[in-house]
């Protein structure tokens, strides 16, 4: 059983920069990978981010790249989503997700999911 805790959203003006936070807890094996997914009203969850636990190599959405960065520690068993010249469209709930698969989980498919944590940037 996994349990992840998302923090850090907030309120935030364009090209500014926020970073999120997700913390797991319980057993997640040395192969799970983590990864940002975000959901803006009335649109369909959007991949953002992924890194396997293992090696720490990472995947990204191309509206993302350049300008998002993902990392892990693995002493405290967190993920960071670092966000920077960050825009309006960017505003979505970001949730944290985790799936043994590595695939799996940059498809969509999470085996935990946290509850999400609210990204606002303003124009």
């Amino acid at each position: 059983q996994v349990q992840l805790v998302e923090s850090g959203g907030g309120l935030v003006q364009a090209g500014g920069s926020l970073r999120v936070s997700c913390a797991a807890s319980g057993r997640t094996g040395w192969n799970y990978a983590m990864g940002w997914f975000r959901q803006a009203p009335g649109k369909e969850r959007e991949f953002v981010a992924a890194i396997t636990w293992s090696s720490g190599r990472t995947y990204y959405a191309d509206s993302v790249k350049g300008r998002f960065t993902i990392s892990r520690d693995n002493a405290k068993n967190t993920v960071y989503l670092q966000m920077n010249s960050l825009k309006p469209e960017d505003t979505a709930v970001y949730y944290c997700a985790t799936n043994r698969d590595v695939n799996w989980l940059r498809s969509g498919v999470g085996e935990y999911w946290g509850q999400g944590t609210q990204v606002t940037v303003s124009s």
